[in-house]
C-alpha cells in the first residue's frame, strides 16, 4: 500500500514529504521510546508517536521507515521539520489518540 492511500483513507495532515507519498508502507509501529524503536520497527512502517523532537528524524531514517505520525493533534518544531525535510522522513500528524489510529491503520493495511 503507498502511503498516499494510508494518508488519504486516514485523513492524515501532510506535515512535510508531500513528494514522498509513494513510499511503500508495510505495517506500523507504535511507540514512544527510540531504543524500542531503533531495536524493533521494521523497514517501511509507519511509526506513530507523541515524540516531536529532532532525533525521531534520526531513528525514522536509520530505520528506513516510511513516515513519522504524530498523534494527539501534536507539532513538531521547526528545526524538526526541516531535518526531515532534508533526510526525506514524511512527517503526518493526526488529532486522534495513537490507540485510535493504530486500530484503523491496522484495519486498513489488513484489508489491502
Amino acid at each position: 500500500m503507498k502511503l498516499t492511500e494510508v494518508v488519504n483513507k486516514l485523513e492524515l495532515e501532510v506535515i512535510c514529504g508531500e513528494d514522498l507519498l509513494e513510499n511503500t508502507v508495510t505495517g506500523g509501529y507504535c511507540s514512544d521510546l527510540l531504543s524500542d524503536v531503533m531495536g524493533n520497527a521494521q523497514e517501511g512502517q509507519v511509526w506513530l508517536t507523541i515524540q516531536v523532537h529532532n532525533n525521531i528524524i534520526a531513528v525514522a531514517s536509520l530505520k528506513e521507515l516510511s513516515a513519522i505520525l504524530l498523534v494527539k493533534g501534536l507539532k513538531p518544531g521547526k528545526e524538526t521539520i526541516e531535518t526531515a525535510i532534508q533526510q526525506g522522513i514524511p512527517i503526518l500528524r493526526t488529532n486522534e489518540t495513537a490507540f485510535e489510529i493504530a486500530g484503523r491503520l491496522y484495519n486498513l493495511i489488513r484489508q489491502s
